[in-house]
């Protein structure tokens, strides 16, 4: 879709931003910009709508040479969103929204269509927000206003320059969700920069990593999680996102994670009596092992109630067989995997003779993740005196 060849970027006082670039942006995907601040992304996403233009090297969009084109009409037919949002506020939403399609000559009712089909596409009520301006919205309404005013003229490339890096975590999280699902109705090509790693990980299809004017690597997010191309990429994404192939060996085992002493009864309890305990360890299941401690079943509240009126029943009565269980010592991304496939809430942790020794749960495995990726307590200072 857009293809840059050698491209080469050098400003008058001689600073040499990019530096003999090959990059390809691929259809109806996210591509992400992404480095540290000077690296050439912002540069590289304002060649593509001739902002800037390129010291050498050619840059394509289906093939046409960009430099042949009329700059002015090649800007109309690509979208583009901004930090700072860039709302004209001397006019209503509906009027900041319909800015191009009046610059491209729209029927004045084909505007007003799509002004109401775009914001009802960011659940703002065109009723309640036609007529309102700028000033009169939130940060987060007005940034959703600046994504569907780069969409309103239906165009294929849609440029993203850190546009949600000024908004509050959860205004920011929010408008990410938003983007994931417009691209997935709308397929559009976007080229986005940022300077966070987590959002080019939830948002991209491609990262492009750059460095000192220079693509260092390019990948899905999950390419570049698992093998990125040297340390400076190790450092720049963050040794806790890292899933290196090489790492399997330092996953924890279910030993580590799974609840040590899980609800459990024996065979002969009454039901009155599992009922009681499961309501002391606030569970809604036991798993019923014998004095040897050996696993022989389970047993839900469902099962104890629904045979409750029956006296003199066991829940050896009303336990069934556990169909699926882990040996001590198993690696917990294959726990994990039992648990996916089969969708059980928890799984039985057992040794050699079917003897019970845990039960993985899915709140003892978010207290792991909880504990491994803490940040680190600050040292409180040590008063010597002085």
């Amino acid at each position: 879709m857009i293809r840059l060849q050698g491209v080469r970027k050098v400003y008058d006082d001689g600073f040499q931003a990019l530096k003999h670039v090959d990059l390809e942006f691929k259809e109806g995907e996210i591509s992400v910009l992404i480095g540290p601040s000077g690296c050439g992304k912002t540069t590289t996403m304002k060649l593509i709508n001739r902002l800037n233009n390129p010291s050498a090297g050619t840059i394509e969009i289906r093939g046409q040479n960009i430099t042949a084109m009329d700059p002015v009409e090649l800007r109309r037919q690509i979208g583009y969103v901004i930090q700072n949002i860039g709302l004209f506020p001397h006019m209503s939403i509906a009027k900041n929204v319909g800015v191009v399609p009046r610059l491209l000559k729209w029927d004045k009712r084909k505007i007003e269509e799509r002004v109401d089909e775009l914001l009802s596409l960011v659940g703002m009520e065109p009723d309640t927000y036609r007529n309102r301006f700028p000033s009169e919205l939130s940060g987060g309404q007005q940034q959703r206003i600046g994504v569907i005013r780069a969409l309103a003229a239906d165009p294929e490339i849609i440029l993203m320059d850190e546009p949600f890096s000024a908004l509050d975590p959860i205004s920011r999280e929010q408008l990410q969700d938003e983007l994931i699902r417009l691209q997935q109705e709308l397929r559009k090509t976007i080229v986005f920069v940022t300077h966070d790693m987590d959002e080019a990980i939830k948002i991209a299809d491609t990262i492009v990593l750059m460095k000192d004017g220079e693509v260092v690597q390019t990948g899905t997010p999950e390419q570049i999680l698992r093998h990125p191309a040297n340390d400076f990429v190790k450092s720049f994404i963050g040794k806790k996102r890292l899933h290196s192939d090489n790492d399997l060996e330092a996953l924890p085992i279910v030993d580590e994670v799974m609840v040590e002493q899980p609800a459990t009864a024996y065979p002969s309890r009454g039901l009155a009596e599992a009922l009681k305990m499961m309501e002391k360890r606030r569970v809604d299941s036991l798993l019923i092992v014998g004095r040897d401690s050996r696993l022989q079943g389970a047993v839900s509240i469902y099962q104890v109630l629904d045979k409750f009126g029956e006296e003199g029943m066991t829940v050896a009565d009303v336990m069934k067989p556990v169909q699926h269980v882990v040996q001590s010592g198993t690696p917990l991304s294959v726990a994990l995997g039992v648990m996916s496939e089969h969708q059980l809430s928890n799984l039985a942790v057992v040794r050699d003779g079917n003897q019970l020794v845990g039960l993985l749960t899915r709140g003892s495995v978010v207290r792991h993740m909880a504990e491994v990726y803490a940040p680190a307590e600050k040292e409180e200072p040590v008063y010597d005196g002085t």
